[in-house]
């Protein structure tokens, strides 16, 4: 990769927006997660009113030549309902947390969705036959009366128009008393881990009626609790470590061949707090809102609600970069408590060769950052520069005094339009933002 941005080397241009253009956005329409799979041709979204819908990248076409690397809607269908939990009389949403691809080994694909509760395990195949002249079946697949038959007939294969098919193939419930707010594939591919804010659940893909509990830190008595899980996520080569990330800031790494149950970490990341810029919302802007290892397995990225850091597993004591995301919010925490956009938890993602990151902002901005060179640049997510092939112009927030031509002041930054999620493809230069209910697709100009 070239670069983030801005320079003549490499440019962001528009591909896609997929979304209704509604002043009035129902609820139920906003983005929760975005996900590409292994290969980056699919990419899943899942959405607030409990839908999960896929697009498929098109594949290039002599005649449209232009067409190559858009994504158009492959499959639909609802993932989660709304539920009723009558013993702690609660409603359960049926809000898409998080979706996981696993990595596909034959036709079909499969992936995983969560709400709060419980996780699923869906198969997304396709059809384009069917089988026609059944004996004991007519055609519309009704019981047939078998004593008018006098011969026996062979069913035949057709044709027919390609259909998607998604079916839910496991339910794995019941194992978390508090809201799910990570689930993560192992590398071995037949277990996986769902985190809660005080357990982190191991289960076996092929088992919905048991999981082993591999972290509780919930104490004895609730109101010695200091501190939740945040996020968690598996190595991606080794499949006996994992993190979890801490309201507190903080980032264990656990081994599970040293403990079945892994309250003792086997690492502790924690960047010391400056006693200097100490303040009432300290803690609260220090909580990590996601944790993502590299596909190298050598770094991982946290980020805050101020800054996304790179850590490097060797190294416990401090982070090897840290990227200010909106260091001019630091001024407005005040209000931004106040309205409770403070609670915000944004993602953030790695490209396909660990050399950039990316993560949102409000004002449906979102920042990439160049490790090599630390090049970083603001761009946005709108429908005013949605041309193809349009190149996205980099923006500038100006936190104080006097304004320049192309800056936007921080006084004027809309803090209801935010990017929370964002997907970059594993192996070429195109993003997926989720910006409310219209999801953008970015890519470099020679894509």
């Amino acid at each position: 990769m070239a670069g983030v941005g801005g320079g003549n080397d490499f440019q962001w241009c528009f591909s896609q927006v997929k979304g209704a253009i509604d002043e009035d956005v129902a609820e139920a329409d906003i983005i929760s997660t975005v996900e590409f799979n292994y290969s980056g041709d699919l990419l899943a979204t899942g959405d607030k009113g409990g839908r999960v819908v896929i697009f498929q990248r098109e594949q290039e076409c002599k005649n449209r030549p232009h067409s190559r690397g858009e994504y158009n809607v492959y499959s639909t269908f609802q993932s989660h309902e709304p539920e009723f939990d009558y013993l702690k009389s609660l409603e359960i949403e049926e809000k898409i947390n998080k979706i996981r691809w696993l990595p596909q080994q034959n036709a079909a694909h499969f992936l995983l969705s969560t709400n709060d509760k419980t996780i699923k395990l869906w198969k997304i195949g396709e059809r384009d036959k069917r089988a026609e002249g059944y004996n004991l079946k007519d055609e519309g697949g009704r019981p047939r009366d078998p004593f008018p038959l006098t011969s026996l007939r062979v069913p035949v294969l057709r044709p027919m128009d390609l259909m998607v098919e998604a079916s839910p193939r496991r339910i794995f419930a019941n194992a978390h008393t508090y809201h799910i707010n990570s689930i993560s594939v192992n590398s071995d591919l037949e277990t996986y881990l769902s985190a809660d804010d005080l357990r982190i659940n191991l289960w076996h893909l092929e088992i919905t009626d048991r999981s082993f509990n591999i972290v509780d830190i919930k104490p004895a008595n609730m109101e010695e609790l200091t501190e939740v899980i945040t996020a968690a996520e598996c190595h991606p080569h080794q499949c006996n470590t994992f993190v979890y990330s801490s309201s507190k800031g903080s980032i264990r790494l656990c081994d599970t061949r040293a403990a079945a149950l892994c309250d003792r970490h086997t690492k502790f990341f924690e960047e010391p707090e400056d006693p200097s810029s100490r303040s009432f919302f300290s803690e609260i802007i220090s909580s990590i809102s996601d944790v993502k290892f590299s596909n190298s397995g050598r770094y991982m990225m946290t980020r805050d609600y101020l800054s996304v850091k790179v850590w490097d597993l060797n190294m416990e004591s401090r982070p090897v970069e840290t990227y200010q995301v909106h260091e001019y919010l630091r001024s407005k925490l005040c209000s931004l408590y106040e309205n409770d956009c403070i609670f915000d938890k944004f993602e953030c993602c790695w490209n396909g060769t660990d050399s950039a990151i990316m993560t949102g902002s409000y004002n449906n901005f979102f920042r990439m950052f160049e490790r090599s060179s630390r090049k970083d640049v603001t761009l946005e997510a709108c429908r005013e520069s949605s041309k193809p092939r349009a190149a996205l112009k980099p923006r500038r927030v100006c936190a104080s005094g006097k304004r320049k031509k192309d800056e936007i002041s921080v006084d004027s930054l809309d803090f209801n339009r935010k990017i929370l999620h964002t997907a970059w493809h594993p192996n070429d230069n195109i993003i997926a933002v989720a910006a409310t209910n219209n999801l953008y697709i970015f890519q470099d100009k020679f894509n």
